[in-house]
């Protein structure tokens, strides 16, 4: 299958140039963009969250997390003939979808460790850094890399896994390097030129599984805190976003129903506003193994949980093979611009694709494609998918099922 180059996805990271003189108070030069400059044009400077003057729809879609056990290792290493380790064909079912959006952005669960190995799976995973190149082959333009996994190998295992999507040419929030780099939002551009609409991703995680964050690097992985959220929110906004993702490591494992710290948390997160507007454009959840539900919170889309999207066979907590586990959901979200400037852009259009990963074959499968051949398992787990995701009201506030 030939994967259509998106030619719009522009990724950049903005510097933070907010500094005040402890005088006057007043802002330095605007925030502009810096880094990396993908696009054909070489577009991508300013500020200011360009309202109507970015009038241009953009599909975004998410999917779930990237959990490589040791047996998707494996199918890996079988994959790729003898040569080191090739992800891509897991993934081939998904490029239409993916690559179909104007942004796409996973969850990398893992870190990954050094070229050749040696590679672990659960508990304490390291990953091939060639699975960052078959997240780029597949069309995905930005990544979450914060989770309870995030310091399994600790702050080499962290620099291991950022320098990989940088040299796949994929974006990446919710773990860092070094404080500046912890201190500046991840920018992306849905579309070419100066006035594509700019894409904010944000990402923080529950915890990290008791491991201590490394000595002196408190910034190095993002943990959930509703203040700290709302105030990198509003910088990222300051910084020239129009719309603001946040992706969220939470949940309760192995629960199909958001727990009540999800609840909560995702009411206080979308009634956060600034000036009329909401902080917070769209929650991208991760982390319980399973589908859960999406949900339209004061007018913002919640995905509690997209579930696995590539995992090894999935035990449960009571030790028994649960097929759950190699279950997800894609969101896809089209956002509309606002009437005027400053106003918000607004999701036109709410859809998720049930995806399941068979680990005895180790490819992930659009479900509603793959149903058409008839295969029932397929269609009971299309089903299921569909009735957690629609399970607190999402059909009434139009989600759909895509394809």
């Amino acid at each position: 299958m030939t994967k259509r180059i998106r030619q719009g996805a522009v990724i950049a990271v903005a510097g933070m140039l907010a500094a005040a003189t402890a005088c006057t108070g007043q802002q330095s030069t605007p925030p502009g963009f810096a880094g990396r400059q993908l696009s054909a044009d070489g577009g991508g400077s300013g500020a200011g969250g360009g309202g109507a003057d970015s009038a241009r729809t953009f599909t975004l879609l998410a999917s779930g997390d990237i959990l490589p056990h040791s047996s998707v290792i494996d199918r890996a290493a079988a994959d790729a003939g003898g040569r080191g380790y090739d992800f891509r064909p897991m993934l081939r079912d998904s490029v239409p979808a993916v690559s179909g959006a104007d942004l796409a952005i996973c969850h990398m669960e893992t870190v990954y460790g050094e070229h050749g190995g040696p590679y672990t799976g659960y508990p304490t995973f390291k990953s091939p850094p060639e699975v960052a190149q078959a997240l780029r082959s597949t069309g995905y333009d930005s990544c979450s890399t914060a989770s309870n996994h995030t310091l399994d190998d600790g702050a080499p295992g962290i620099g291991r896994t950022l320098d990989a999507l940088d040299k796949a040419g994929i974006a990446h929030a919710g773990s860092a390097r070094s404080s500046a780099e912890a201190g500046r939002p991840t920018l992306l551009k849905a579309g070419r030129g100066k006035q594509a609409p700019k894409v904010a991703h944000l990402a923080y995680t529950y915890g990290t599984n008791d491991m201590p964050l490394p000595a002196g690097q408190p910034w190095a992985v993002n943990l959930i805190d509703r203040d700290r959220i709302v105030a990198d929110a509003r910088a990222a906004r300051r910084a020239g976003a129009d719309v603001v993702v946040l992706s969220l490591h939470w949940g309760t494992e192995w629960q199909d129903e958001p727990d009540e710290d999800q609840l909560a948390l995702g009411r206080e997160l979308t009634a956060s506003v600034t000036g009329g507007r909401p902080d917070i454009d769209l929650i991208l959840g991760t982390h319980a193994h399973v589908p859960q539900a999406y949900e339209n919170v004061n007018g913002t889309w919640i995905v509690y949980g997209m579930g696995d999207h590539v995992s090894g066979a999935m035990v449960n907590h009571d030790g028994a093979q649960d097929p759950r586990g190699n279950e997800s959901s894609m969101g896809r979200f089209t956002f509309a611009p606002p009437a005027k400037p400053g106003e918000r852009w607004t999701v036109s259009k709410a859809e998720f694709i049930a995806h399941r990963f068979d680990p005895v074959t180790g490819r992930a499968w659009n479900l509603d494609a793959a149903v058409e051949g008839g295969a029932d398992h397929r269609r009971e787990a299309r089903d299921r998918i569909r009735d957690v995701v629609l399970s607190r009201g999402a059909g009434q506030d139009g989600l759909v099922m895509g394809k």
